[in-house]
């Protein structure tokens, strides 16, 4: 059979319910959420069940579990449901003023508290009935980025991570250390001997996640002494306040750590890899003047972002 003649015998109100009864694991809840009656959801389960030739959701006691190939169905049926609605959603003209669209954005905690907020107060301006949903990525999400971002519409990420996509430049940032207002060992600036001595606390650290500055600490001969990982950049600091450890920010951080309390904000003994952050999207979203108008607030948002940080 061609994926033509497939296509033309799919329901995509199958797939709407596909995606609530995998999401609720109950077919009364998944009713409720999509405001049906409980025999015409069954009734597009029984249809679910034989064109995958599985139970999709299988009685265990009093509760039903998700098989394993519908643990499997999951995370794609999430992302085509996304590429579904992102096509429907889509005009011929296209007004910002008038628009309701919604943007879906990876990004890390950084990316959302620096260009995020950003990026939505401008767009609060200008295109009220616009939405952002900022959404954190993973190491997965990342790895997967090429397939990811056909459904969504960009993530912000620095350059050194992500390659063979189109992207646009936001802004530059740099790594400062953190270390408790009382902790006596650091002056102004760390020293080879704190970073050498000094426990740590350090985001994410594994092959696949890591800061280009925490690795250079590796490269520049250290074997850091690492207490916490922290797969989030805001909270790290609360980690390190009223101890002994150090720890990294971003500078457009700084601030906002300083705010926290407790907190001193220092050098560092080596010359860090300077961030330039990015916004990076699938060739699918090109010619889209929608997308185009995203895109070119988030560059306006990014000049924003680093004259207010004071990082060039």
């Amino acid at each position: 059979m061609t994926d033509h003649a497939l296509l033309s015998r799919l329901d995509l109100n199958l797939l709407v319910s596909l995606d609530a009864l995998l999401t609720e694991r109950s077919v009364t809840r998944a009713a409720e959420r999509l405001h049906l009656s409980q025999p015409a959801l069954s009734a597009s389960l029984a249809r679910l069940r034989t064109h995958f030739n599985d139970p999709i959701l299988a009685r265990r006691g009093n509760t039903y579990e998700l098989t394993p190939f519908a643990l499997r169905l999951a995370e794609h049926t999430t992302t085509a449901l996304d590429a579904a609605r992102r096509v429907f959603e889509s005009q011929a003209t296209w007004e910002p003023s008038e628009s309701a669209r919604e943007f879906l954005i990876y990004g890390s905690d950084y990316g959302f508290t620096t260009i995020g907020r950003v990026v939505s107060e401008l767009a609060a301006e200008r295109a009220p009935g616009v939405r952002f949903r900022f959404a954190l990525h993973n190491p997965l999400i990342v790895e997967d980025a090429a397939n990811r971002l056909r459904a969504a519409d960009a993530m912000v990420i620095p350059h050194g991570i992500l390659t063979e996509l189109p992207f646009a430049d936001l802004w530059h940032d740099r790594w400062v250390g953190i270390v408790a207002e009382e902790n006596a060992a650091v002056g102004d600036a760390l020293t080879m001997e704190n970073i050498s001595t000094l426990p740590w606390a350090m985001h994410y650290q594994s092959r696949s996640a890591f800061t280009s500055a925490e690795r250079q600490v590796q490269q520049v001969g250290v074997e850091p002494r690492v207490e916490v990982v922290v797969e989030s950049f805001m909270s790290l600091p609360l980690f390190v306040a009223g101890t002994s450890r150090i720890g990294l920010v971003q500078a457009a951080l700084a601030p906002i750590v300083q705010r926290i309390g407790g907190l001193r904000v220092v050098g560092l003994p080596f010359d860090a890899t300077p961030l330039t952050n990015a916004l990076w999207w699938h060739p699918v979203h090109g010619r889209d003047p929608e997308h185009a108008w995203m895109r070119a607030l988030f560059v306006e948002a990014g000049r924003i972002v680093e004259a207010d940080a004071h990082v060039v």
